[in-house]
């Protein structure tokens, strides 16, 4: 069902996961631990509905068939696998070694959509630090 749907459409469902995914991660400071998937399904569905534009291109008939949710999750599977399995950049490490040994900090972090949260976080950290 999703191979029927027009190549926007598709690059714009993955786009909606990637960026629902990296959302909801940051909520929880990527902390797998804290992660719940029914958690995330929650915040997709929700960002689907009031931000993604593909969502109306989708006919109702097919939102509301098993078969789509069944491959949507597949793709959702898919995206997450990539996600974690793209590795930080030499940048990003460098940067994010840089700015945890100046905010006296250590985070781990293992992929690059994770690096760039800690870049994005630490940096702000940075700037609210006394004397900085």
């Amino acid at each position: 069902m999703l191979n029927s749907l027009s190549h926007g459409v598709k690059i714009s469902i993955t786009r909606s996961i990637t960026t629902a995914f990296e959302q909801y991660m940051a909520k929880i400071m990527w902390d797998e631990e804290s992660y719940h998937p029914q958690d995330f399904m929650k915040e997709w569905q929700y960002y689907i509905q009031h931000n993604a534009s593909w969502y109306s291109q989708v006919p109702d008939e097919m939102k509301i068939d098993p078969r789509f949710h069944e491959e949507l999750a597949q793709k959702i599977n898919e995206v997450v696998e990539k996600i974690f399995s793209e590795e930080p950049t030499e940048d990003q490490i460098k940067t994010i070694n840089s700015l945890q040994k100046e905010l006296g900090t250590d985070y781990d972090f293992s992929c690059k959509a994770e690096a760039r949260f800690y870049i994005d976080f630490l940096k702000d950290a940075l700037k609210k630090k006394p004397n900085s």
